[in-house]
C-alpha cells in the first residue's frame, strides 16, 4: 500500500511538472473524469500549489472533485466561480481572503444542490446582495462571512438556512435585532459574534439555541449571560465581565474558557456559574484577573494561561492544587520567579509545554526545570538565564547549568534567545537527542555554536540570531541532514556568497537572512536540480565527503581583533571569503 501511494504521488507530481506536462494529460477528459474523488483533489492542490491552476483547467474535475480550498488565492474572481458552479459533486469551498470574490461572483453557485460548506471570510466586496444568492442553496450546514460587507439585514436574511450548524458573523455589526430573528436556525452548534454590536438583552436569545456548544463574544459589550446547557467553549476575549453563564439548572459543561484582556468585575461571581472541575482549557492572560483561588477546583484542566497577568511566587500554590492533568503552561511576564518554579517541582509530572519568557527566573530554575520529566517545549527567552552561576567569592563559574536540561529525554523544542548565554554554555545541549527546534540570539555567540550543533541528530529548526558567525565558520559547518531551516538574520559579518556557497553544499537548507531573501528561487531551482538529475550525489560518497568536515583548531571572536568599522568593512572585504583551510585561525592577541 506504501510503495502504492509512493506511485500515485510520484504520478501526481509528474503530471504537475510544468504547463507542457499539464497539456498533455487535460485532453483525456473523459479519464480524468472517472479519476477517484481523492486522487482529484490531490492533483488540484498540486496544480495551486506549482501556479498551474487557470479557471478552464477546472472543467476537468467537475465530476470529481468534493472539496476546493481556495483561500488566499487573490486571481479567483468571477470566470473561476463560473466554472466551480458546474461542480456536480461539491460539498466544500473555501475563499477565505480572495479579495475579488463580489456579490455578482457567487451568483454562480446559486441553487448547488451538493454544497454543505462555503468559506467567504475577508471577502470585503459581498454584501448583502451576495447574501441573498446564498440563500438559495438550502443544503448550507457550515457558512462563514466574518469580516465581510455584511450588514444587521444581510444576517437576518440567514434566518432561511435552516440546515446551517456553524455560523461565523465575526467582525459583522450584528445587532440584538438581527441575532433575535436567527432564532430559526435551532441546528446551530457553533456561533461566532466577535465584535458585534450585541448587548445583555440581546444575549438573552442564546438561550434559543439548544444545541449551541461554540460561543466567541469577545470584543463585545457583552458583560453577563444566562445558562446555557449544551455550551462546551466559551470565548470572551476583551469583555467586561460580571457574571458568565448566570442562572438555575444544571451547570454548562464548559470545556474551554478563554477570557485573554478581559477586565473582572467581580472575581467572586465571576466563575460562580461555571462548572469549573470540568474545564481542560482556560486563558486568561492579559486580563485583571488577580485571584487565583478559583484554579484549586479545576482538576482536569490541561492547558493553563496566566501570561502578562499579576500571577506570582506567592499564588503558585494554586497551579500545584491542579496537579497531574497539566500538560501545558504559559506563565510569560508575570511576577514567577526561580522561586516560584521550584514550588512547581514534584506536582506537575505531565506537563509537556512550558513558557517562562520575560519573567525574573535566571539560572537556579534550570535546576528546576530538570526535574519536570515529560517537558517537550521549553521558552526561556528574555529572561535571567546566563548559562553558568559564579561560585562565591571567585570570578570562576561551574559547569554549564544547561546541563539539568540533560535530563528531559523528550525535549523537542527550547528557545534561549535574549539570554546571556555563550558558546561554551551549550555544549549539554549536544546531549538532548531528540531537540528538533533551537532558538538562540545572543551577540556573544560565534562560529563555535554551530559546529557545537551539528552533533543534534534531529534538529530541524536552527535560529542563531545576531550572532558574530563569519564566512569561515559557515563554510565549516556541517548540519546536521535532518535541517530544514537555518535562521540566520542580524549575522552582518556574512556575505551572500557565503550563503550561496552554503546552499550549494547544502540544498536542502533554507537559509533567513536580510541580504539573501533573493536566492530562495535560486535555492529551489538547484534543489530541484538534484533531486532529478544529480541523486548521484546523495549516495554514500556525498555523506563521506560532506558528513565530518574538520573543525578549525581555534574559531575567533572577530570582535576582539577589529574595532567597528574595521568589522563593517569586512563585510565585503575578498577576505571574508577565504575557507579556513587558506587562511590559518590565529588566536587573537588581546
Amino acid at each position: 500500500m506504501e510503495k502504492e501511494s509512493e506511485l500515485i504521488r510520484r504520478c501526481i507530481e509528474a503530471a504537475c511538472q510544468s504547463k507542457e506536462s499539464v497539456e498533455k494529460w487535460r485532453r483525456q477528459r473523459r479519464t480524468l473524469e472517472r479519476l477517484p474523488s481523492h486522487l482529484s483533489q490531490s492533483l488540484l492542490r498540486n496544480l495551486l500549489r506549482r501556479r498551474l491552476l487557470f479557471p478552464s483547467l477546472l472543467e476537468v474535475f467537475k465530476y470529481s472533485v468534493e472539496e476546493i480550498d481556495l483561500r488566499g488565492e487573490n486571481s479567483v474572481d468571477g470566470e473561476w466561480m463560473a466554472y466551480l458552479g458546474a461542480f456536480r459533486y461539491l460539498r466544500s469551498l473555501n475563499l477565505g481572503d480572495c479579495h475579488r470574490i463580489n456579490n455578482s461572483a457567487i451568483w454562480s453557485i446559486v441553487g448547488m444542490t451538493s454544497l454543505k460548506e462555503v468559506d467567504l471570510s475577508r471577502c470585503m466586496k459581498v454584501t448583502d446582495a451576495g447574501v441573498k444568492h446564498l440563500i438559495s442553496i438550502s443544503t448550507l450546514e457550515k457558512l462563514w462571512i466574518s469580516e465581510t460587507g455584511v450588514t444587521a439585514n444581510g444576517v437576518a436574511l440567514l434566518a432561511s438556512l435552516k440546515n446551517l450548524s456553524v455560523l461565523d458573523l465575526g467582525g459583522l455589526p450584528v445587532t440584538d435585532s438581527a441575532l433575535n430573528s436567527l432564532q430559526a436556525l435551532t441546528k446551530l452548534r457553533y456561533l461566532d459574534l466577535w465584535g458585534s454590536k450585541i448587548s445583555n438583552q440581546g444575549a438573552l436569545v442564546l438561550q434559543r439555541f439548544p444545541k449551541l456548544s461554540f460561543l466567541n463574544l469577545a470584543w463585545t459589550n457583552v458583560t453577563r449571560f444566562p445558562n446555557l446547557s449544551a455550551l462546551e467553549c466559551l470565548n470572551m476575549s476583551n469583555c467586561t465581565i460580571d457574571s458568565i453563564l448566570e442562572g438555575n439548572g444544571d451547570k454548562a459543561p464548559l470545556l474551554k474558557l478563554v477570557c485573554a484582556g478581559a477586565t473582572f468585575m467581580n472575581e467572586a461571581e465571576a466563575f460562580l456559574y461555571i462548572k469549573t472541575s470540568s474545564l481542560s482549557l482556560l486563558d486568561v492572560s492579559k486580563s485583571s484577573l488577580s485571584r487565583f483561588g478559583v484554579l484549586a477546583d479545576m482538576k482536569m484542566l490541561e492547558h493553563l494561561d496566566l501570561s502578562s497577568g499579576t500571577m506570582g511566587d506567592d499564588s503558585v500554590e494554586m497551579i500545584v492544587c491542579i496537579g497531574a492533568t497539566l500538560k501545558n503552561l504559559n506563565l510569560s511576564s508575570t511576577r514567577v520567579s526561580s522561586v516560584g518554579i521550584g514550588i512547581l517541582v514534584g506536582h506537575v509530572p505531565k506537563l509537556e509545554n512550558l513558557s517562562l519568557s520575560h519573567t525574573a527566573i535566571d539560572d537556579v530554575a534550570l535546576s528546576y526545570i530538570g526535574l519536570m520529566p515529560s517537558l517537550k517545549v521549553i521558552d526561556l527567552s528574555n529572561t535571567n538565564i546566563k548559562g553558568f552561576i559564579l561560585q562565591p567569592s571567585t570570578e570562576s563559574h561551574v559547569d554549564s547549568t544547561l546541563t539539568a536540561l540533560q535530563n528531559l529525554s523528550y525535549l523537542e523544542s527550547l528557545n534561549l534567545e535574549h539570554t546571556q548565554v555563550r558558546d561554551p554554555d551549550l555544549h549539554p545541549l549536544s546531549s538532548c537527542k531528540k531537540l528538533s527546534h533551537l532558538s538562540l540570539k545572543c551577540a556573544s555567540l560565534t562560529d563555535a555554536t554551530l559546529h557545537l550543533l551539528s552533533s543534534l541528530p534531529k534538529l530541524t529548526t536552527l535560529h542563531v540570531r545576531d550572532a558574530v558567525l563569519t564566512t569561515n565558520g559557515l563554510d565549516a559547518f556541517s548540519p546536521p541532514t535532518t535541517l530544514r531551516v537555518l535562521d540566520l538574520m542580524g549575522c552582518w559579518l556574512l556575505t551572500e556568497d557565503a550563503i550561496s556557497q552554503f546552499l550549494k553544499k547544502h540544498p536542502q537548507v533554507e537559509i533567513w537572512h536580510e541580504i539573501v531573501q533573493n536566492l530562495s528561487t535560486e535555492h529551489q531551482t538547484i534543489s530541484n536540480s538534484l533531486s532529478t538529475s544529480q541523486q548521484s550525489l546523495k549516495g554514500p560518497q556525498w555523506n563521506k565527503k560532506q558528513g565530518n568536515l574538520p573543525m578549525p583548531e581555534f574559531f575567533v571572536d572577530q570582535r576582539l581583533k577589529y574595532n567597528r568599522e574595521e568589522l563593517l568593512a569586512l563585510q565585503f572585504s575578498p577576505l571574508s571569503l577565504q575557507s579556513p583551510h587558506d587562511a590559518g585561525s590565529v588566536t587573537p592577541n588581546v
